[in-house]
């Protein structure tokens, strides 16, 4: 399972900070959040595995994001 930021969409409400607060930094200079140990794969767009652990969470984090900024990918499927 694999998540994925659209930090250009991100407007910062940090919803998906509160549910996976080891998933995400909150970044209050640029009004962002920063998928922690993430890769940029195309400008703007940032990507990680999600550990088996924090699944759950990671989905919570996703359904919490007012503006659709992240997605949740399992066997190349959007889930979430």
């Amino acid at each position: 399972m694999r998540i994925r930021l659209d930090r250009d969409t991100c407007i910062g409400m940090f919803q998906c900070v509160a549910e996976w607060d080891d998933g995400f930094e909150a970044d209050e200079d640029a009004g962002k959040v920063d998928l922690v140990e993430s890769e940029e794969i195309d400008p703007g767009i940032f990507e990680r595995d999600v550990p088996e652990d924090a699944e759950l969470d990671a989905k919570f984090a996703a359904r919490s994001c007012p503006v659709e900024a992240l997605a949740i990918r399992d066997d190349g499927e959007q889930i979430v």
